[in-house]
């Protein structure tokens, strides 16, 4: 699985068929953060940008929201199995909005 398709990765989570790494464990327990929260952001999400050449293997970034709060959603693929690496509130100064990165970390 080398492409990135929203469709394909709201199927892998209704399946079930998905990973959360201990990063992002410690991220949601650090952020407060629950799972379902993060789960049903990727449920009704989109995605906002494509990292091709990502080191660690391609992923992407989901934007979504759950209640009134976007949550971004980092994931990548292993075997079969969609794989959560991180998920975080965008806030200042790395982000303007849910969709407009900031300051010095706009590439």
């Amino acid at each position: 699985m080398n492409d990135f398709d929203i469709k394909m990765i709201k199927k892998l989570i209704l399946k079930g068929q998905w990973l959360l790494s201990e990063h992002a464990l410690d991220k949601l327990l650090e952020r407060n953060l629950r799972i379902v929260d993060v789960l049903t952001s990727i449920l009704n999400g989109e995605i906002l940008e494509d990292y091709p050449d990502d080191p660690r293997g391609h992923s992407c970034l989901i934007l979504g929201k759950k209640d009134n709060k976007y949550i971004h959603t980092v994931c990548g693929f292993q075997n079969k199995s969609l794989v959560i690496i991180t998920s975080y509130i965008p806030e200042l100064p790395k982000w303007i909005d849910e969709r407009t990165r900031g300051g010095k970390y706009h590439e």
